[in-house]
């Protein structure tokens, strides 16, 4: 199948550590089907308060469009019947439901392109991304610079923080590091 093609459905799946690009990638890709002229819409998770709830924001300042949602069954709702392109950021805050919904947008003809962490702080999978992963027709997977040596990073290192899996956190509470680089966090006491 030919990208852009109508009828042309897949899944696009952009994966890696923090600070990776993986949101400016999923903008680019977004970008070129609004200059295409395709029908968008891009949805980021609730839960991800670290910007304006109706704006994806990359690391460069550059916004696009989003509307915050709850969970998949929200995302779902909230989707237009004509829509061609679904981009979701932080896909890896959203529930299993994700991954049924892009296999039947995808069915259905629609692009969909989802960014996300693929492991947690502990280099565990993380939520619905490693399904996600599994049903995509193309993965791309991003690596940041490592803090502590400069070579290329895959993990999202915890500096700051609880042992709770979810926790929405930027420069302050993680740091971009190569295997050779990561140590566990151990929360305070």
């Amino acid at each position: 199948m030919h990208r852009g093609q109508e009828g042309a459905g897949q899944i696009e799946v952009i994966a890696g550590g923090m600070f990776s690009g993986k949101s400016e990638e999923l903008v680019r890709r977004v970008r070129r089907a609004l200059i295409a002229r395709q029908r968008v819409q891009v949805f980021k998770p609730l839960v991800d308060d670290r910007h304006e709830a109706d704006l994806v924001v990359t690391r460069d300042r550059r916004e696009l469009a989003a509307l915050s949602v709850a969970d998949s069954a929200a995302l779902r709702a909230a989707l237009s019947p004509d829509v061609q392109v679904v981009g979701v950021d932080e896909a890896q805050f959203f529930d299993a439901g994700l991954v049924d919904l892009a296999m039947e947008l995808a069915d259905r003809g629609v692009r969909v392109i989802l960014a996300g962490l693929d492991q947690d702080f502990l280099r565990r999978p993380f939520g619905p991304m490693p399904a996600l992963l599994a049903v995509a027709e193309q993965v791309d997977k991003m690596h940041a610079v490592c803090v502590v040596c400069g070579g290329p990073a895959h993990y999202s290192q915890r500096i700051a923080g609880g042992a709770d899996q979810v926790q929405v956190g930027d420069v302050e509470a993680y740091e971009a590091r190569c295997r050779r680089c990561y140590a566990p966090f151990v929360p305070p006491r």
